[in-house]
């Protein structure tokens, strides 16, 4: 059995594993806390300690921040996997079948703002299916008040304005 600290980073490297697409940091932290593995701070120890190693990198947008595993990060948990007891990958496996849908959901819409050249802002969306996008979409707005909201209106709604979007095009 892997040292409690050493056990967190193979958790988090068996999750990212086991999906097809990158987790955010909410979403693993949900699963390791709401089971009691550790707390807070000693997960976020342990997700910087796997990037300065080299097994997953983080993608971050504003307040969000998404990890992918590396393909050291895969060798590693292959290698390690045993040490990670059958009831832990079975609480991972049945959180990630539980939620599949909604995990990748959350991670493939994506939206990030910046302030443009000509003092406005641009609102940058997209729809990711695999790594390719499905709809890219820049918008520019005037303010940053106006970025914020398209951006989360972006996240609820994303889904009936591509079909309109399409609708139209088609």
């Amino acid at each position: 059995m892997a040292e409690p600290f050493t056990l967190y980073k193979l958790i988090i490297l068996y999750m990212l594993d086991k999906v097809d697409f990158p987790l955010s940091n909410s979403q693993i932290s949900e699963f390791v806390l709401d089971k009691e593995y550790t707390t807070y701070f000693k997960l976020q120890q342990a997700l910087s300690e796997l990037m300065d190693a080299g097994f997953i990198r983080e993608e971050r947008a504003h307040n969000r921040t998404i990890y992918h595993l590396t393909d050291d990060g895969a060798s590693t948990i292959e290698y390690f996997r045993n040490n990670i007891s059958h009831a832990i990958q079975k609480d991972i496996n049945d959180y990630l079948k539980e939620k599949k849908y909604d995990l990748k959901n959350e991670v493939s819409v994506k939206t990030d703002y910046y302030r443009n050249t000509n003092r406005e802002y641009s609102v940058h969306c997209q729809v990711m299916e695999n790594t390719l996008p499905l709809i890219d979409l820049t918008i520019t707005v005037p303010s940053e008040a106006e970025a914020k909201t398209v951006s989360d209106n972006w996240r609820k709604k994303n889904q009936e304005i591509y079909a309109l979007i399409m609708a139209h095009l088609l």
